[in-house]
Protein backbone atom coordinates (compact mmCIF):
# COMPACT_ATOMS: atom_id res chain seq x y z
CA UNK A 1 0.00 0.00 0.00
CA UNK A 2 5.57 4.50 0.71
CA UNK A 3 6.47 10.77 2.32
CA UNK A 4 4.89 12.52 5.28
CA UNK A 5 4.23 16.19 4.73
CA UNK A 6 6.42 18.70 6.49
CA UNK A 7 3.44 19.65 8.66
CA UNK A 8 3.05 16.07 9.75
CA UNK A 9 5.34 14.09 11.97
CA UNK A 10 7.43 11.90 9.67
CA UNK A 11 7.76 9.46 12.51
CA UNK A 12 4.15 8.39 12.18
CA UNK A 13 5.43 5.74 9.80
CA UNK A 14 2.47 5.45 7.48
CA UNK A 15 3.09 2.78 4.89
CA UNK A 16 2.76 5.03 1.89
CA UNK A 17 3.85 8.68 1.91
CA UNK A 18 1.24 11.18 0.74
CA UNK A 19 1.19 12.28 -2.92
CA UNK A 20 3.72 15.02 -3.42
CA UNK A 21 3.20 17.07 -6.54
CA UNK A 22 0.27 19.10 -5.22
CA UNK A 23 1.52 19.60 -1.68
CA UNK A 24 2.32 23.10 -0.51
CA UNK A 25 3.69 25.37 0.44
CA UNK A 26 6.87 24.39 -1.34
CA UNK A 27 10.12 24.26 0.61
CA UNK A 28 12.84 26.72 -0.31
CA UNK A 29 14.56 25.75 -3.52
CA UNK A 30 18.28 25.07 -3.71
CA UNK A 31 20.44 28.02 -4.71
CA UNK A 32 20.84 26.55 -8.19
CA UNK A 33 17.10 26.84 -8.88
CA UNK A 34 15.63 30.17 -9.91
CA UNK A 35 12.69 30.95 -7.63
CA UNK A 36 9.20 30.60 -9.14
CA UNK A 37 10.50 29.13 -12.40
CA UNK A 38 10.61 25.64 -13.81
CA UNK A 39 13.85 26.56 -15.59
CA UNK A 40 17.09 25.93 -13.76
CA UNK A 41 19.98 28.37 -13.50
CA UNK A 42 22.19 25.45 -12.56
CA UNK A 43 22.00 21.73 -12.13
CA UNK A 44 20.67 20.49 -8.77
CA UNK A 45 22.45 17.49 -7.34
CA UNK A 46 20.99 14.36 -5.76
CA UNK A 47 21.44 15.95 -2.32
CA UNK A 48 19.22 18.88 -3.36
CA UNK A 49 16.43 16.53 -4.37
CA UNK A 50 16.83 14.33 -1.31
CA UNK A 51 16.64 17.42 0.93
CA UNK A 52 13.01 17.97 -0.11
CA UNK A 53 11.85 14.35 0.22
CA UNK A 54 8.73 13.65 2.27
CA UNK A 55 10.06 10.74 4.32
CA UNK A 56 7.97 7.58 4.50
CA UNK A 57 9.79 5.70 7.23
CA UNK A 58 13.25 4.46 8.10
CA UNK A 59 13.66 2.15 5.09
CA UNK A 60 12.09 4.56 2.61
CA UNK A 61 14.27 7.45 3.73
CA UNK A 62 17.46 5.38 3.69
CA UNK A 63 16.85 3.55 0.41
CA UNK A 64 13.84 4.54 -1.70
CA UNK A 65 14.08 8.32 -1.36
CA UNK A 66 17.82 8.26 -2.09
CA UNK A 67 17.26 6.23 -5.25
CA UNK A 68 14.43 8.60 -6.10
CA UNK A 69 16.79 11.57 -5.80
CA UNK A 70 19.15 10.03 -8.34
CA UNK A 71 16.26 9.31 -10.67
CA UNK A 72 15.23 12.97 -10.34
CA UNK A 73 18.74 14.06 -11.38
CA UNK A 74 18.54 11.73 -14.39
CA UNK A 75 15.08 13.01 -15.31
CA UNK A 76 16.00 16.69 -14.99
CA UNK A 77 19.01 16.27 -17.28
CA UNK A 78 16.69 14.83 -19.92
CA UNK A 79 14.02 17.46 -19.47
CA UNK A 80 11.38 15.02 -18.22
CA UNK A 81 8.35 16.37 -16.38
CA UNK A 82 7.48 14.99 -12.92
CA UNK A 83 4.31 13.42 -14.29
CA UNK A 84 6.41 11.34 -16.68
CA UNK A 85 8.05 9.74 -13.64
CA UNK A 86 4.60 9.19 -12.14
CA UNK A 87 3.57 7.29 -15.28
CA UNK A 88 6.81 5.28 -15.15
CA UNK A 89 5.79 4.19 -11.65
CA UNK A 90 2.38 3.18 -12.96
CA UNK A 91 3.69 1.22 -15.93
CA UNK A 92 6.50 -0.58 -14.14
CA UNK A 93 4.53 -1.38 -10.99
CA UNK A 94 1.55 -2.80 -12.88
CA UNK A 95 3.73 -4.71 -15.35
CA UNK A 96 5.64 -6.46 -12.57
CA UNK A 97 2.41 -7.30 -10.76
CA UNK A 98 0.92 -8.73 -13.97
CA UNK A 99 3.93 -11.03 -14.38
CA UNK A 100 3.60 -12.23 -10.78
CA UNK A 101 -0.11 -12.93 -11.29
CA UNK A 102 0.50 -14.79 -14.56
CA UNK A 103 3.25 -16.87 -12.97
CA UNK A 104 1.40 -17.65 -9.72
CA UNK A 105 -0.09 -20.94 -10.95
CA UNK A 106 3.00 -22.22 -12.78
CA UNK A 107 5.19 -21.40 -9.78
CA UNK A 108 2.82 -23.24 -7.42
CA UNK A 109 2.80 -26.26 -9.76
CA UNK A 110 6.58 -26.33 -10.00
CA UNK A 111 6.59 -25.57 -13.74
CA UNK A 112 8.39 -22.25 -13.21
CA UNK A 113 11.15 -21.49 -10.72
CA UNK A 114 10.00 -19.17 -7.96
CA UNK A 115 13.17 -17.18 -7.45
CA UNK A 116 13.29 -15.34 -10.82
CA UNK A 117 9.68 -14.21 -10.41
CA UNK A 118 10.35 -13.19 -6.82
CA UNK A 119 13.50 -11.32 -7.80
CA UNK A 120 11.60 -9.47 -10.51
CA UNK A 121 8.98 -8.48 -7.94
CA UNK A 122 11.58 -7.45 -5.36
CA UNK A 123 13.54 -5.23 -7.75
CA UNK A 124 10.64 -4.07 -9.92
CA UNK A 125 8.35 -2.95 -7.11
CA UNK A 126 11.22 -1.15 -5.40
CA UNK A 127 12.19 0.65 -8.59
CA UNK A 128 8.57 1.62 -9.24
CA UNK A 129 8.37 3.06 -5.73
CA UNK A 130 11.62 4.97 -6.30
CA UNK A 131 10.00 6.57 -9.36
CA UNK A 132 7.05 7.46 -7.12
CA UNK A 133 9.46 9.13 -4.69
CA UNK A 134 11.30 10.95 -7.47
CA UNK A 135 8.31 12.68 -9.08
CA UNK A 136 7.59 14.83 -6.03
CA UNK A 137 11.26 15.64 -5.48
CA UNK A 138 11.62 16.78 -9.08
CA UNK A 139 8.37 18.77 -8.92
CA UNK A 140 9.38 20.66 -5.79
CA UNK A 141 12.96 21.44 -6.75
CA UNK A 142 12.01 22.62 -10.26
CA UNK A 143 8.80 24.36 -9.13
CA UNK A 144 6.53 22.18 -11.22
CA UNK A 145 4.06 21.26 -8.48
CA UNK A 146 0.42 21.28 -9.55
CA UNK A 147 -2.99 20.10 -8.45
CA UNK A 148 -3.31 18.02 -11.61
CA UNK A 149 0.06 16.40 -10.98
CA UNK A 150 -0.90 15.53 -7.43
CA UNK A 151 -4.18 14.04 -8.61
CA UNK A 152 -2.36 11.95 -11.23
CA UNK A 153 0.04 10.77 -8.52
CA UNK A 154 -2.80 9.56 -6.31
CA UNK A 155 -4.58 7.78 -9.15
CA UNK A 156 -1.39 6.03 -10.28
CA UNK A 157 -0.66 5.01 -6.68
CA UNK A 158 -4.12 3.48 -6.42
CA UNK A 159 -3.62 1.52 -9.64
CA UNK A 160 -0.17 0.24 -8.66
CA UNK A 161 -1.30 -0.83 -5.21
CA UNK A 162 -4.37 -2.61 -6.58
CA UNK A 163 -2.08 -4.53 -8.92
CA UNK A 164 0.37 -5.33 -6.12
CA UNK A 165 -2.37 -6.56 -3.78
CA UNK A 166 -3.82 -8.65 -6.62
CA UNK A 167 -0.40 -10.22 -7.25
CA UNK A 168 0.06 -11.17 -3.59
CA UNK A 169 -3.50 -12.47 -3.32
CA UNK A 170 -3.10 -14.55 -6.50
CA UNK A 171 0.14 -16.03 -5.19
CA UNK A 172 -1.38 -16.86 -1.81
CA UNK A 173 -4.38 -18.54 -3.45
CA UNK A 174 -2.20 -20.49 -5.90
CA UNK A 175 0.09 -21.72 -3.16
CA UNK A 176 -2.69 -22.59 -0.69
CA UNK A 177 -5.82 -23.44 -2.65
CA UNK A 178 -8.11 -23.33 0.37
CA UNK A 179 -7.12 -19.77 1.28
CA UNK A 180 -10.42 -18.23 2.47
CA UNK A 181 -11.90 -15.56 0.24
CA UNK A 182 -12.70 -13.38 3.24
CA UNK A 183 -8.99 -13.18 4.12
CA UNK A 184 -8.03 -11.99 0.65
CA UNK A 185 -10.88 -9.46 0.69
CA UNK A 186 -9.85 -8.20 4.13
CA UNK A 187 -6.22 -7.99 2.99
CA UNK A 188 -7.16 -5.89 -0.03
CA UNK A 189 -9.47 -3.62 1.95
CA UNK A 190 -7.14 -2.96 4.85
CA UNK A 191 -4.16 -2.46 2.54
CA UNK A 192 -5.89 0.49 0.89
CA UNK A 193 -6.23 2.10 4.32
CA UNK A 194 -2.55 2.96 3.84
CA UNK A 195 -3.25 5.16 0.85
CA UNK A 196 -6.27 6.83 2.43
CA UNK A 197 -4.42 7.77 5.60
CA UNK A 198 -1.41 8.91 3.56
CA UNK A 199 -3.54 11.35 1.56
CA UNK A 200 -5.04 12.61 4.83
CA UNK A 201 -1.54 13.37 6.15
CA UNK A 202 -1.22 16.48 4.02
CA UNK A 203 -2.12 19.99 5.13
CA UNK A 204 -3.75 21.17 8.31
CA UNK A 205 -5.36 17.82 9.12
CA UNK A 206 -1.97 16.15 9.56
CA UNK A 207 -1.36 14.64 12.98
CA UNK A 208 0.53 11.79 14.55
CA UNK A 209 -0.41 9.20 17.13
CA UNK A 210 3.23 8.63 18.08
CA UNK A 211 5.57 11.59 17.71
CA UNK A 212 8.81 9.96 18.86
CA UNK A 213 11.53 9.55 16.25
CA UNK A 214 13.76 7.38 18.39
CA UNK A 215 15.40 4.45 16.62
CA UNK A 216 13.47 1.73 18.49
CA UNK A 217 10.15 3.39 17.62
CA UNK A 218 11.14 3.83 13.99
CA UNK A 219 12.17 0.18 13.79
CA UNK A 220 8.75 -0.85 15.08
CA UNK A 221 7.16 1.43 12.50
CA UNK A 222 8.83 -0.46 9.67
CA UNK A 223 5.60 -2.49 9.46
CA UNK A 224 4.01 0.76 8.22
CA UNK A 225 6.88 1.72 5.88
CA UNK A 226 5.80 1.02 2.28
CA UNK A 227 9.35 0.50 1.04
CA UNK A 228 10.09 -2.02 3.78
CA UNK A 229 6.78 -3.82 3.34
CA UNK A 230 7.13 -4.37 -0.41
CA UNK A 231 10.75 -5.40 0.12
CA UNK A 232 9.56 -8.07 2.54
CA UNK A 233 6.91 -9.16 0.04
CA UNK A 234 9.57 -9.54 -2.63
CA UNK A 235 11.83 -11.54 -0.33
CA UNK A 236 8.96 -13.90 0.50
CA UNK A 237 8.29 -14.45 -3.20
CA UNK A 238 11.99 -15.19 -3.79
CA UNK A 239 12.62 -17.48 -0.84
CA UNK A 240 9.32 -19.16 -0.02
CA UNK A 241 6.21 -18.11 -1.99
CA UNK A 242 4.20 -20.64 0.05
CA UNK A 243 4.61 -18.21 2.96
CA UNK A 244 2.68 -15.51 1.08
CA UNK A 245 -0.49 -16.48 2.93
CA UNK A 246 1.26 -15.69 6.21
CA UNK A 247 2.36 -12.33 4.80
CA UNK A 248 -1.26 -11.67 3.79
CA UNK A 249 -2.54 -12.61 7.23
CA UNK A 250 0.10 -10.59 9.08
CA UNK A 251 -0.48 -7.36 7.20
CA UNK A 252 -4.23 -7.75 7.33
CA UNK A 253 -3.89 -7.70 11.11
CA UNK A 254 -1.34 -4.87 11.11
CA UNK A 255 -3.38 -2.62 8.82
CA UNK A 256 -6.66 -3.43 10.58
CA UNK A 257 -5.07 -2.57 13.93
CA UNK A 258 -3.75 0.69 12.52
CA UNK A 259 -7.20 1.55 11.16
CA UNK A 260 -8.83 0.86 14.53
CA UNK A 261 -6.21 2.91 16.38
CA UNK A 262 -6.62 5.77 13.88
CA UNK A 263 -10.39 5.79 14.37
CA UNK A 264 -10.00 5.98 18.15
CA UNK A 265 -7.30 8.65 17.91
CA UNK A 266 -9.33 10.79 15.49
CA UNK A 267 -12.51 10.36 17.55
CA UNK A 268 -10.74 11.58 20.69
CA UNK A 269 -9.42 14.61 18.81
CA UNK A 270 -12.86 15.38 17.37
CA UNK A 271 -14.52 15.15 20.79
CA UNK A 272 -11.98 17.54 22.22
CA UNK A 273 -13.12 20.04 19.61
Amino acid sequence: MPKPSKSADPGQGQAKPPPEQSRGPEPSAPASVSSGSAHLAGTPKAADYYAVNRGGGLFSEAISQRIGARIAVWAQKRGLAPSVLTVFNLGLGCLVSFVVIAAAGPVADGRVWAWPIGLLALVGWQLAYAFDCSDGQLARVTHQTSTAGGRLDVLCDVAVQISLVSALAATAKAQVSDTPAWLLAAFAGTWMVNLVTSVMQGGEQASSMVTSRSLPIRLVKLVRDYGAVIALAGVVLVVAPQWTIWFVGLFTLVNAAFLAASVVFSARQALRG
